[in-house]
């Protein structure tokens, strides 16, 4: 894909992907026990969407543009403590700024908990580390995502979420993403793991899915927004998020999200969606 964040920062994909993540932070945190969050992929953090990178896209415009517009109450509900957490950074950074999963993290991270942001390529490591060391509770490294996936579990708290958000650079990289999501499993089969992906052509993400019904020893689910119809795998129709040990009411939650999100999100006309359970008993 080519996926340099600040280009795509504050599209369709980003508030899907983080709207899920404010709701899994938020529900573990319903516990008082520390909890470790591991973003492997981090990016830089913070983007402006005036900046060159994403005004040359534009694609915000239809992502975070397009929530003004408030929702049916049972979907704000829902989505109150993402606008809060984006409203949080634009505070204190400019109405100008989206926040990513670092920031995201940052923010919603209690003083007991922990998290560990991972960025190989130097320049963008560098911003992260000036932006987000200083915070006692937060640790930058410049190391390999998948590399720091598994060096740094089981963290010590025992509980807490890894998320995997690759680049997408190479044309194995949705294979890869299942492999290390399995192997990672194997070593911490409680922790809760998020990976996202992009959705060009189904036909892969489908045998990632078969694979990890028939191997996971851990439930999942598969939850897919999309924006455009499938039928060209070469631009970008859609993203997905799967989930290992979903917190039991998310497949509920994103029933009620999904659906919203991909007619608002849409383009062309074409919104659909995708909340399927895979793994045991499912």
């Amino acid at each position: 894909m080519n996926y340099r964040h600040a280009f795509h920062a504050g599209n369709f994909a980003d508030v899907m992907k983080h709207v899920l993540l404010v709701r899994i932070l938020s529900y573990l945190q319903r516990k008082e026990t520390p909890l470790r969050v591991i973003d492997t992929h981090a990016g830089i953090g913070l983007y402006d969407l005036t900046g060159d990178e994403a005004g040359r896209t534009g694609e915000w415009v239809d992502g975070i543009g397009r929530l003004d517009e408030s929702f049916p109450q049972e979907v704000e509900d829902l989505l109150a403590p993402y606008r809060r957490v984006v409203g949080d950074v634009r505070a204190r950074h400019g109405q100008s700024t989206y926040p990513g999963s670092p920031a995201i993290i940052r923010e919603l991270l209690r003083r007991q908990d922990r998290g560990v942001f991972v960025e190989l390529h130097p320049a963008d490591n560098a911003v992260l580390g000036e932006r987000f060391n200083e915070v006692s509770n937060l640790k930058v490294l410049h190391l390999d995502g998948w590399t720091a996936l598994h060096a740094l579990i089981p963290p010590k708290e025992k509980r807490g979420l890894v998320l995997v958000d690759p680049p997408y650079e190479k044309s194995n990289e949705l294979e890869r993403l299942g492999d290390e999501i399995l192997a990672a499993v194997r070593k911490w089969p409680t922790g809760v793991y998020a990976g996202w992906y992009p959705i060009k052509d189904t036909a892969p993400v489908d045998a990632l899915f078969e694979r990890l019904h028939a191997e996971c020893p851990r439930p999942g689910l598969r939850l897919e927004l999309l924006i455009d119809d499938p039928n060209d795998p070469t631009r970008l129709n859609g993203s997905g998020l799967l989930v290992v040990n979903p917190y039991w009411t998310l497949k509920d939650e994103a029933e009620i999200l999904l659906p919203a999100l991909a007619e608002r999100l849409s383009q062309q006309g074409y919104g659909a969606y995708r909340c399927e359970a895979f793994g045991p008993h499912a």
